[in-house]
């Protein structure tokens, strides 16, 4: 039998698995559907909104209005520039912190774990408003240690110094996972061949963790191509193409010029993502064949092991004080002026900003446990079950987490707000917003999880007649618990912390937290600012305590493998 022919027997054979289970069918198309709707037809309308003229016909305008003009062509620079540099400083921070937790025996570990995954919790422009406390004209550090009441923190360097912090957790949580992959016996073995630990590190290690560095790097490159609230809250003058899409679409109203410099900042996104997916995916560096007898701490040098620890805990320190002077900066009643304690900033924000608190905690609470239990059905259906499409599937749940959340914002705008989907200003645009930007959280955990199990367990109830519904429910779920509370724990603080595509959904009636706390950035309330971050992070920080008491994680990531 040649290669067509058997290939079309197992279609035929997947078809004929479906059919035998209606609800295997049903779940598979309703998926799809899903998934087409929320996630590709948004894209589709704003790809071809970016090509329409004012009067309905196709045109190239838009783009060439972009690439004629010295203010986009800088912006695209300057957002290539800082992702060039922000994914390099998060890279080797991230792996300064994967190497001395994973790799060493230095005191404080598990603290050094935990801060390094402290501003995964924070407003995603919370550091820019500490670099404005601690930094800017009336900074805390420059003009009242320095005495420099003139210094410019906007710009390049404000935005590198907030971006750097704000992701390099993303590239130590890949890193970390790489480097305890490595088999120490390896290094082990280099070094009883008479190899130093420099040069074992620089012949065995780095050149086997070479891939998960260049996928972290270009993770981190995405993080900063797509942010959005720090470059508009210290990005001066120094233009990026996230804040100029906003701007067109919402300040210029000029819908297809916006729509397409969302497309231009989508493209690189997609091809990063599928890169980095790629190289993740590979197994030609892997090293394991069997587990190894050590712990995956080598006999480092201890000058070496010093250097490292110094380093991580300047870093921790500089993430505390960052953390420090927001809560400081909430009591202060006029930072760089008045320096007198107030609680009149916290009354100020119950004032204005409990309900939106509440609404906020609403709509994370709707959204999380919908999108992991969504997340582990598809991961679910791709490791476990064959069906025509299981790749596509898999590739469009993935999809959302390389889709800049400026350009969904922009496409569910488009997309809804004509029947039959009329959900602009609704609540439910909002929850469904969070269901499909963070449903890669809940499929990455799901598939982590279902690798770890073996197919034996649910091919033993198959056998006894059971439907995949019912061992999904009954086997499956409750072997994967532990994962899908964690997943949903980081879809929570994902919700709770949206800014990009959030900010185009919001409405009088429905706002969002961190919506909240940029537009009294923007006007300089930065007390009230200050004191809304620190409710925020009381309240995400709860969350995550109760859950783990809940559900006994206790020492499980409760923040999960990065996505993508």
């Amino acid at each position: 039998m040649n290669a067509a022919a058997l290939s079309f027997r197992n279609v035929r054979n997947d078809i004929r698995q479906l059919t035998n289970e209606p609800m295997l069918l049903g779940a598979v198309i309703t998926i799809f559907v899903l998934l087409l709707v929320f996630i590709v037809y948004p894209i589709l309308v704003m790809t071809k909104l970016s090509f329409t003229s004012s009067d309905g016909h196709w045109t190239l305008d838009a783009y060439r209005f972009i690439f004629t003009h010295a203010r986009f062509r800088t912006s695209i620079l300057n957002s290539m520039i800082l992702g060039a540099i922000v994914a390099t400083l998060s890279t080797i921070i991230g792996f300064l912190f994967a190497y001395i937790v994973t790799r060493t025996r230095v005191p404080g570990q598990k603290i050094l774990n935990q801060l390094a995954l402290l501003p995964m919790i924070s407003p995603p422009f919370m550091f820019a408003l500490s670099v404005i406390l601690l930094f800017g004209r009336n900074g805390l550090i420059t003009a009242g240690l320095l005495g420099i009441d003139r210094y410019n923190i906007y710009g390049l360097k404000g935005l590198t110094i907030v971006q750097t912090i704000n992701l390099f957790p993303v590239a130590y949580l890949t890193l970390s996972g790489i480097l305890q992959g490595i088999d120490p016996d390896l290094e082990t073995c280099a070094m009883n061949l008479g190899a130093k630990p420099l040069k074992t590190f620089l012949t065995v290690t780095l050149p086997l963790a070479l891939p998960g560095i260049l996928a972290s790097w270009m993770l981190v490159f995405v993080g900063s191509l797509t942010d959005f609230g720090n470059p508009m809250v210290v990005g001066g003058e120094f233009d990026v193409l996230s804040v100029q899409a906003y701007l067109e679409f919402t300040g210029m109203a000029n819908l297809p010029r916006g729509s397409a410099l969302a497309i231009l900042l989508l493209i690189p996104t997609s091809l990063i993502f599928l890169l980095q997916k790629f190289l993740l995916g590979k197994k030609s560096y892997a090293t394991i064949t069997g587990k190894s007898s050590r712990r995956a701490a080598l006999n480092t040098h201890p000058v070496a092991d010093t250097i490292l620890l110094i380093l991580c805990a300047l870093v921790s320190l500089f993430i505390l004080m960052f953390y420090g002077v927001i809560l400081v900066g909430s009591f202060i009643k006029l930072w760089g002026l008045d320096y007198s304690l107030t609680l009149q900033h916290f009354k100020y924000s119950f004032d204005v900003g409990m309900e939106t608190l509440y609404k906020t905690l609403l709509l994370a609470a709707i959204a999380t446990p919908i999108t992991s239990l969504l997340g582990m059905v598809i991961a679910f259906l791709v490791v476990r079950k064959r069906f025509p499409g299981k790749h596509l599937l898999e590739f469009l749940s993935l999809l959302s987490y390389a889709i800049p959340g400026t350009a969904i914002g922009i496409g569910y705008i488009l997309a809804f707000n004509k029947p039959p989907l009329l959900l602009s200003g609704t609540a439910l645009i909002l929850v469904i917003n969070h269901i499909f930007r963070n449903i890669p959280i809940g499929v990455e955990a799901g598939i982590a999880a279902l690798k770890q199990i073996s197919k034996d367990i649910e091919e033993s109830s198959t056998n006894l007649g059971a439907t995949s519904a019912y061992t999904f429910k009954k086997i499956t779920l409750p072997l994967i618990t532990p994962s899908f509370f964690a997943g949903a724990a980081y879809s929570f603080v994902r919700c709770m912390t949206a800014i990009s595509a959030i900010v185009f959904l919001v409405s009088a009636r429905w706002n969002h937290i961190t919506v909240l706390i940029l537009a009294q950035t923007e006007i300089m309330r930065l007390g009230a600012a200050s004191a809304l971050s620190v409710i925020l992070i009381i309240v995400i920080t709860l969350f995550n305590l109760v859950l783990k008491k809940a559900t006994g994680l206790g020492k499980a990531r409760i923040f999960g493998e990065p996505v993508g």
